[in-house]
């Protein structure tokens, strides 16, 4: 370090800590998931072995290192149909999120600044509810005798209760209503940042207003689309609560399995070799995306 040069601790600190947040409440987790997964299951407390009390402990977990939890996930169709399961709702129920997410975001940040605020209240109030609170009143709206079917019926449009509850659908429902205002936020920060004369100046071009829409305005809020479906997507894979109240027995997820293998078969090395095994399924795409928005912005 140079003669006469400071460090800047403030900075270092502002730095730091993010890091040693995420290193003490995600990395430190995850290598002790990551270790347990490689671990046979025991009838003990906790149940799994050998723990590493000691250094003997340690080299007699490596000399027994057990890979069969991995084995079975791939031997397994229950677990490979899973994580299809989980990866089709969550990119279906991401894409039908986008659809409802981008024209309120659209439209907010056109509205006029006096609007923009209250309708952001707007978005972000469902929040001030329990999550647990918001997917049990689902149940009340689409059960046989919910509030949808009793409407359907009053209005004749219907003659017999329609089975939604307990479904695939109610479970697209559950995830777009629960996680929308994560797409609308950022498609909404994309959007209001957008110079107008764009559109002024195709406009003057002669380009039509859904050309126009889809030449600038869409292209432009393409990093808001990005962290939007990463938002809904990532979550929705593991969700448990969703499919668990909403979708029934029939609707298998990850999140589902992940706590019948922890807390009803009390397995854990096989629960965490599915945690760590979901955890590389989500960052791989992730790093592939970030890899390639850094060579677009590169180039």
């Amino acid at each position: 370090m140079q003669a006469g040069r400071q460090v800047n601790w403030g900075r270092i600190a502002v730095v730091g800590l993010p890091y040693l947040w995420l290193l003490l409440f995600f990395a430190a987790p995850f290598l002790i998931v990551l270790k347990i997964s490689f671990s046979e299951p025991m009838v003990a407390q906790p149940p799994y072995g050998p723990t590493w009390d000691t250094l003997d402990g340690i080299r007699s977990y490596f000399a027994n290192l057990n890979t069969g939890n991995y084995l079975f996930l791939l031997q397994d169709p229950l677990y490979v149909t899973t994580y299809l399961n989980s990866l089709r709702i969550a990119l279906t129920a991401t894409f039908i999120t986008l659809l409802v997410g981008y024209p309120m975001a659209h439209a907010m940040a056109r509205a006029p600044k006096s609007w923009q605020g209250p309708l952001l209240m707007l978005v972000i109030l469902p929040f001030w509810t329990s999550f647990l609170i918001r997917v049990y009143a689902w149940i009340g709206i689409l059960k046989r005798d919910g509030l949808i079917n009793l409407a359907l019926q009053s209005m004749g449009l219907i003659d017999q209760p329609l089975v939604i509850h307990n479904t695939e659908i109610a479970v697209y429902i559950g995830i777009v209503y629960s996680y929308l205002p994560f797409m609308v936020l950022p498609l909404y920060s994309a959007l209001e940042k957008q110079d107008r004369s764009l559109l002024e100046a195709a406009a003057d071009l002669g380009c039509r207003p859904w050309r126009a829409f889809w030449r600038v305005t869409f292209p432009l809020s393409l990093p808001g689309v990005a962290a939007g479906c990463f938002l809904v997507f990532i979550p929705s894979v593991g969700e448990f609560v969703i499919p668990e109240l909403l979708g029934g027995a029939q609707t298998q997820m990850i999140g589902r399995t992940l706590w019948n293998e922890f807390f009803a078969n009390r397995d854990w090395p096989l629960a965490s070799a599915v945690a760590v095994v979901l955890l590389v399924v989500l960052v791989a795409p992730i790093m592939l995306f970030q890899r390639m928005a850094n060579k677009a912005g590169a180039g």
